[in-house]
């Protein structure tokens, strides 16, 4: 297997170029789209669009049978600040990703694809938004699959360069957007408005009052607030806002959620305005697969060595890639949790990590494929 990874070391880095220097945002990922299917195509690769317009990503398939091992990446970048200036950046590491699961599916070319199976690879769009797998299911893709697989690089702060991970347990997420309307008024006269700007205030210093199971993580907190014009003697009586919302669980998320839903009510009525809030994304906490798990172990000793194996991570970030099993209780699924010397974090601009780790996490992912179909299927 090894040499075989080492021939595929030029395409690997080409891929990895290209992502990185080619990013695109959630439901914007076009040429991306296009580069990965022209790519796969000439490589001899079915390759399936979605050519109704209503999404991005593409899957491609190999082989027949009634076994169903699937690949699933996520292909869209972060819209952030880098060296003072707005722009999509592959902060999150989607680009290694995508090149793994090429680089998965160029290896298995390479030593041979199983028989009397199926492989599926899926290039699912918008993660971020946490909205991009249930896209996936809605379009029908995993109605197949029995073992799914996932990969995600993990920062030091969670995972050593060269260590890996049979699952990742994310939490569960819910972003939420805000709008407080109300009337301006003079600063002279605060009596006769409400100030959109002691509301948002007021929901913060609410919100650190919220307790619930203590056991259970979970964090609400406000990213964004906006209020006010230039003119610093009008009191604003609109305002917009944004609200991040964690829970390791989602049982404890959905109390946290209806919590905040009371505050929000609260507040409204004691202000007298409108306070209109979205549920602009929700991300699903883990339901790992011990099956699943099982199979990722034995992937990680045969590539790296038992010494290289740690436990299933326990962490706070979300992911969408929960909602294929949330959704579809039979399907056995899981992330490897890959260790690349990744700092200063995730979503960090100047996010960094070693490249070599994209090899260990290819030859890591065809292994749980190839023993998945020798081993997975005879419970």
């Amino acid at each position: 297997m090894k040499k075989y990874i080492e021939a595929l070391k030029p395409t690997v880095y080409s891929l990895f170029d290209h992502f990185h220097n080619h990013p695109e945002v959630s439901w914007k990922e076009y040429k991306t789209t296009e580069y990965i299917r022209d790519f796969l195509v000439k490589e001899g690769f079915a390759v399936q669009t979605f050519d109704d317009g209503t999404c991005t990503g593409l899957v491609a398939e190999v082989g027949a049978g009634e076994r169903c091992v699937a690949l699933r990446t996520d292909i869209d970048a972060l819209w952030q600040e880098v060296n003072g200036k707005f722009q999509a950046n592959h902060s999150c590491g989607h680009d290694a990703h995508m090149t793994m699961a090429i680089g998965t599916m160029l290896l298995l070319k390479k030593v041979g694809f199983p028989e009397n199976a199926k492989l599926k690879f899926i290039f699912q769009p918008a993660e971020e938004k946490g909205t991009g797998a249930l896209k996936m299911l809605e379009k029908k893709v995993l109605d197949d699959v029995d073992y799914l697989y996932g990969v995600h690089l993990r920062p030091i702060q969670e995972l050593e360069d060269g260590y890996a991970a049979p699952a990742i347990l994310h939490g569960a997420g819910m972003f939420l957007s805000g709008e407080i309307k109300g009337d301006d008024v003079h600063a002279a006269r605060p009596h006769l408005g409400a100030n959109s700007i002691e509301i948002g205030a007021s929901i913060v210093q609410q919100i650190q009052g919220i307790h619930l199971d203590p056991m259970v993580p979970y964090s609400a907190k406000m990213t964004k607030f906006q209020a006010g014009g230039a003119a610093s003697n009008i009191i604003p009586g609109n305002a917009s806002f944004s609200l991040d919302v964690r829970a390791q669980t989602n049982e404890v998320l959905e109390q946290l959620a209806t919590k905040i839903e009371h505050i929000v009510a609260s507040l409204e009525k004691l202000h007298n305005v409108n306070i209109q809030l979205e549920t602009k994304a929700h991300i699903a906490a883990a339901k790992a697969n011990h099956d699943a798990i099982r199979m990722m172990r034995k992937a990680i000793v045969a590539a790296l060595g038992e010494d290289r194996l740690e436990e299933p991570i326990v962490t706070s970030g979300g992911e969408d890639f929960h909602f294929y099993t949330l959704k579809k209780p039979q399907l056995k699924g899981t992330m490897l949790g890959l260790g690349c010397g990744l700092a200063p974090g995730l979503h960090h601009p100047e996010m960094t990590f070693n490249r070599e780790a994209m090899l260990s996490g290819i030859e890591v992912l065809a292994y749980a494929i190839l023993k998945t179909l020798e081993g997975g299927f005879k419970h």
